[in-house]
């Protein structure tokens, strides 16, 4: 059974209220690894637990941690924008957002740093992008839809070497790091176990971003017992831990010493050690989680960053692109905010980008307009209620956002864009639940503000710079794809004028530590 939902009264019962009712999302039918181990897929106490690992990744100390990474990557997208500005020709600024924003991606979940519009035949750039532009032929597609119980077995068992090559890519990508970085710790601790020197030169040197040690070193170590001496000299290049998805979650994985239990108990978390295995020992094994993530299971968490991080984020500040240049006053007030910014301001930051209340407005209300996740699922666990409707066990729910946010018993002209919707006046206004462009409950986007941080932060130092133009070939209104995720069909081609900036600090190099 499928129930299509757009009323904010059901919708808060499904997620909040009966959450533990409507846990899971649609159970994945065509979806491999490494996807399969994210938590978009993941269920029920597995999904419980690692989304409690992941969320203190999110937390404003973190994004505090991840901003320098979003601001080199705008560096690189302001000198790819600069060249449009200076022809003065029309372009399609939405190919610029795909760049961008797999850069992000790149540096942020996969410990890769590419410019991926300067370097196109990367490897890293080129599977993603292959992966994003397959797509099912229509025929197929239709006898999926038609014939779901037959066409669903039959292609988990048909070969699709194509798919194969690219999920192995990914799921190498990020063991190599992992290895990388657990090789770096290692080496750090071995230098640390090092107790005793009779003599130590060292030469500490700043080249390229790299801090470079010389060292000379007179040492004893111990072997089968017998302590020998030796003369050490070893050149190495020692970078600072990266700051990254990737790193806070190889950090939230347990010491050695802590993974003998082999499980965890999720409702006694705090309990201590001795009291954890003996409430374990009655247990049934379906009340037992494994303690840690797996490999498998951080590439699938670096994996869903991917497709969440790539698609909606483009989605967002292309929309926001074409809808500042085609209202033009609300652009003016946008920049006279971004002058007075950069007038207190050198750098943006976590904390200081708190200070733009009417980019935030013209942030939520593109979500509004164009939410990139304009529809998702719940699955009935159980028979139930809500608000007398009886939902069978089993059931799919899902809701209609994008519906939702065209309601005009919510939103009056709905079809205007009037960020003042988003006052703080306003929202006290609003239904809670009328407004969901990251879904909402213990299940809503654990990258909602990583996500508004980097729209914000990305529009804010464009707009230090460039404002935007509509000229011919802009298409008014846009034509919209509605796949995955709510994107233009065609692009948002648009032209860029370059500012004179007044009252502002001279800019920051981001070619500063990171860490």
């Amino acid at each position: 059974m499928f129930v299509v939902v757009s009323t904010p009264e059901m919708i808060k019962q499904i997620l909040v209220t009966d959450f533990s009712n409507f846990t899971n999302r649609t159970k994945p039918n065509l979806v491999s690894k490494p996807m399969l181990d994210s938590i978009l897929c993941l269920r029920d106490d597995r999904w419980k637990y690692v989304r409690s690992i992941l969320t203190p990744a999110f937390s404003d100390i973190k994004l505090k941690e991840v901003t320098p990474l979003i601001n080199q990557a705008c560096d690189v997208l302001l000198c790819n924008l600069k060249v449009y500005a200076d022809s003065g020709k029309a372009f399609d600024i939405q190919r610029c957002y795909n760049c961008f924003t797999l850069d992000v991606v790149g540096s942020v979940a996969f410990g890769t740093e590419v410019d991926s519009q300067k370097n196109p035949d990367d490897p890293f750039v080129k599977n993603c992008r292959t992966f994003f532009e397959m797509s099912l032929f229509k025929p197929l597609l239709l006898l999926i839809l038609s014939f779901p119980f037959i066409m669903i077995p039959l292609l988990r068992i048909l070969p699709n070497k194509k798919q194969k090559e690219l999920n192995g890519f990914f799921i190498q990508t990020i063991k190599n790091a992992i290895a990388f970085r657990q090789q770096q710790d290692a080496a750090q601790v071995l230098n640390d176990e090092i107790h005793l020197l009779r003599s130590l030169r060292v030469l500490s040197l700043n080249f390229d971003k790299v801090k470079i040690k010389l060292v000379a070193a007179e040492v004893f170590w111990a072997k089968d017992g017998i302590y020998k001496q030796s003369v050490m000299v070893s050149l190495c290049c020692i970078r600072p831990r990266r700051r990254d998805f990737l790193q806070w979650m190889l950090d939230s994985r347990p010491s050695s010493d802590s993974l003998a239990a082999g499980c965890f108990d999720v409702t006694n978390a705090s309990a201590a050690p001795g009291q954890n295995e003996a409430s374990l020992a009655g247990r049934a094994p379906s009340e037992k989680v494994q303690q840690m993530l797996t490999e498998d299971e951080i590439a699938g968490q670096a994996f869903l960053f991917l497709i969440a991080g790539y698609e909606t984020t483009t989605s967002t500040l292309s929309f926001a692109t074409y809808l500042l240049a085609t209202n033009p006053e609300c652009q003016e007030r946008v920049l006279q905010e971004v002058d007075d910014f950069s007038a207190k301001h050198m750098v943006p930051d976590y904390q200081n980008v708190q200070e733009l209340p009417y980019l935030d407005m013209v942030i939520a209300e593109t979500l509004r307009m164009y939410p990139p996740a304009f529809r998702f699922t719940r699955e009935a666990a159980k028979d139930s209620l809500v608000l007398g409707q009886h939902i069978p066990a089993g059931a799919v729910i899902e809701v209609a956002v994008g519906h939702l946010h065209h309601n005009p018993e919510f939103w009056p002209e709905p079809e205007k864009f009037i960020p003042e919707r988003f006052t703080e006046e306003a929202r006290k206004e609003q239904h809670p639940f009328a407004y969901l462009p990251f879904g909402a409950g213990p299940r809503g986007c654990i990258g909602m503000k990583m996500g508004l941080l980097e729209t914000k932060i990305t529009l804010l130092r464009i707009l230090q710079k460039f404002q935007f133009k509509t000229c011919p070939e802009t298409e008014i209104p846009l034509q919209l794809k509605s796949k995955a995720t709510l994107g233009p069909k065609n692009g948002v081609y648009i032209m860029l004028e370059s500012r004179q900036k007044k009252n502002t600090h001279p800019e920051a190099s981001w070619d500063q530590t990171l860490y």
